[in-house]
């Protein structure tokens, strides 16, 4: 089988199981499976926001990750996050890569063992993999030592599956204090995410019922720079049809909000040049 041939076979098999599978080419002048791997496995780009058009989040004054819940922009934009990942929705993978959809998940690794290959093939739709902790617990509630390995360890184990330690951490049920700032400063977080809504996907929410919708500021339908919480739930795949048409229905659409944090914070975005004396 001709190199090229063998290459793609392989890619295909990237993108459907999740895992590469290399086998030894005959020898062939076509590209090498290591050039043609790279391409698959490589991290998608999302679209960069235009200079100018939102407000560049600022680290905190105490050095600490800094505490974001939206981004200020007058872009009709929002932020589709997913948090937790104990429910696995092969049509959920195929329609986040056949519409191009941005996505970032906040990952509770208890749920990686036996599920790489899921996450793996979300990975490789364009979701990076953030820290959700190692087993969903009410951070404020627990002593420094415990949060720290709550937060390092699954930022360990993201590393070793998915080939990048996370910069962002999001604590369940949006619970933390300073305590939980310092500690995830240590373990390399540079910001912690929070939600300004959330759908309620696969659940009933207060006030809302049955995959509701939510704004925390008590308002109706979303505003620019919303960042909105999800969960992996059965159904998903419905679900997430969903939102994206609430979200064109009402002229928004989903962007990457890593692209809208500067590095000093986690993000891909450059930082702001410091202020001329």
């Amino acid at each position: 089988m001709p190199v090229t041939a063998t290459a793609v076979a392989v890619a295909a098999g990237v993108v459907a199981a999740g895992w590469p599978v290399v086998v030894a080419p005959a020898a062939d002048k076509g590209p090498s499976t290591r050039t043609v791997l790279a391409g698959t496995l490589g991290d998608r780009r999302w679209e960069t926001p235009k200079p100018g058009s939102y407000t560049v989040p600022k680290p905190a004054p105490d050095g600490l990750p800094a505490v974001l819940s939206r981004i200020e922009t007058q872009d009709k934009v929002v932020f589709l996050t997913i948090d937790d990942g104990y429910e696995y929705d092969p049509e959920f993978v195929r329609l986040v890569r056949a519409e191009k959809v941005p996505i970032l998940t906040f990952l509770t690794t208890t749920y990686v063992k036996g599920q790489g290959q899921y996450f793996w093939a979300l990975r490789n739709a364009g979701s990076q993999m953030e820290n959700h902790t190692v087993g969903h617990p009410n951070m404020a509630q627990l002593a420094p030592e415990a949060q720290k390995k709550q937060i390092c360890d699954a930022s360990a184990t993201i590393e070793t599956a998915y080939g990048r330690r996370p910069t962002m951490f999001r604590p369940p049920f949006g619970s933390y204090n300073e305590t939980t700032r310092k500690m995830a400063g240590e373990c390399g977080i540079k910001s912690i995410l929070l939600w300004s809504a959330e759908f309620y996907n696969g659940t009933s929410g207060p006030g809302v019922g049955f995959n509701g919708f939510a704004r925390g500021d008590g308002g109706k339908g979303f505003k620019p720079g919303d960042i909105v919480l999800m969960h992996y739930r059965k159904g998903l795949a419905e679900q997430f049809r969903t939102i994206l048409g609430w979200i064109r229905e009402q002229g928004y659409r989903p962007a990457a909000v890593e692209n809208y944090l500067p590095r000093s914070l986690g993000g891909n975005a450059p930082d702001p040049a410091p202020a001329k004396p």
